[in-house]
């Protein structure tokens, strides 16, 4: 891989990972502003929606971030179609608002005595330009990095794009029934949806990845749902948890994007799903530091379940090794400097695993 030099070693951690073990050191994906290289001014489009559709400015945008990147451990560089977090529901029908830093749908359920019944067209405006965009970047890369899977958040995540968050909380008390037929045509369209975007993108690279930057030998996918925060455990037993089965019961692998505070009361349902490989935790914008969370963390893995804690201060990784098993654990930060980086990753290799 033109852009990780070490990918051969660092794909032989990721496979430890998957198996709750490690080889010499933590999993630490660790990038930083490559040494002597100045990135260039890619020209953006003069239309905002251009900015995230344009498929050549935004292969040229990425190469650009690859060239003048270092990854470091486990990091690497991995291109995945990014239309923003509703592209789910946008397949469904839902039009898409673009802005500078993400993309929201409108709802069109208004009433659901009324409403359509749901359908996914493969002729599909946004489906066409996901499978463009995977087909673009894997006849690019020519296996210089990794090609991944664009983010789908099916199930009640597309729900609460097509019918509106506040709508869909009163919807599980009031039309309970209307929500889990929705969910039981949305479950089974997830890997209809999925299984074309991975037959193209592991062609550039055999195995599988996403937004997580974790890589898998086979069928990956960081399983999530960002409106379970927003629901009891009762409600997300009956209309979530089905759902999330059946992707973690399909999938090769799959890690749980736990997403906040708010989230927390779900996750002894989750540490006791078998096949569930993982968890992801992300604190938060209110607390954003992985140490205050340390109880949460060393409850995952006496779970047994590998733990991923993206967006860690440098300066919080030794902290973290100092509590945490190095087993199952992979740990992503940034340092300023390519040197920085490095150092830390020899700080991480003095930590000698148990």
């Amino acid at each position: 891989m033109e852009f990780k030099e070490d990918w051969e070693e660092a794909k032989k951690r990721f496979e430890a990972w998957w198996a709750g073990e490690v080889i010499d050191r933590v999993c630490l994906q660790v990038t930083a502003p490559r040494e002597g290289a100045i990135r260039k001014e890619i020209p953006p489009p003069p239309l905002l929606e251009s900015r995230w559709t344009d498929v050549e400015y935004v292969l040229a945008c990425a190469e650009e971030r690859f060239r003048t990147t270092y990854f470091g451990g486990e990091a690497f560089p991995c291109f995945w179609p990014n239309l923003g977090p509703d592209l789910f529901a946008a397949y469904l029908g839902c039009p898409i608002k673009f802005a500078e830093g993400t993309t929201w749908a409108m709802p069109i359920i208004n009433d659901w005595e009324t409403a359509p019944p749901l359908k996914f067209d493969r002729a599909n405006r946004w489906w066409r330009l996901t499978l463009e965009f995977t087909e673009a970047a894997v006849q690019a890369s020519q296996g210089r990095y990794f090609v991944g899977l664009t983010d789908l958040h099916g199930g009640m995540d597309a729900i609460a794009a097509l019918r509106g968050q506040q709508a869909l909380c009163l919807d599980v008390v009031d039309h309970p029934q209307h929500v889990e037929k929705a969910m039981a045509f949305l479950t089974p369209l997830w890997f209809e949806v999925y299984e074309p975007m991975y037959d193209v993108a592991r062609r550039a690279i055999p195995g599988s990845s996403t937004w997580i930057g974790i890589r898998s030998p086979g069928r990956m996918y960081p399983v999530s749902c960002d409106f379970a925060a927003l629901v009891s455990p009762a409600a997300f037993n009956r209309f979530i948890l089905p759902d999330i089965e059946a992707q973690v019961e399909w999938l090769d692998h799959s890690i749980f994007h736990l997403d906040g505070p708010t989230s927390l009361p779900h996750l002894e349902t989750l540490l006791h799903l078998p096949r569930l490989n993982g968890i992801q935790w992300v604190p938060g914008a209110a607390s954003p530091s992985m140490l205050p969370w340390m109880p949460v963390l060393k409850n995952i893995q006496a779970h047994g379940k590998n733990l991923h804690l993206p967006l860690v201060g440098a300066h919080e990784v030794e902290p973290l090794l100092s509590e945490l098993s190095p087993k199952g654990l992979i740990l992503s930060t940034s340092c300023p400097s390519e040197s920085a980086a490095k150092s830390l990753l020899r700080a991480a290799a003095s930590h000698t695993p148990s």
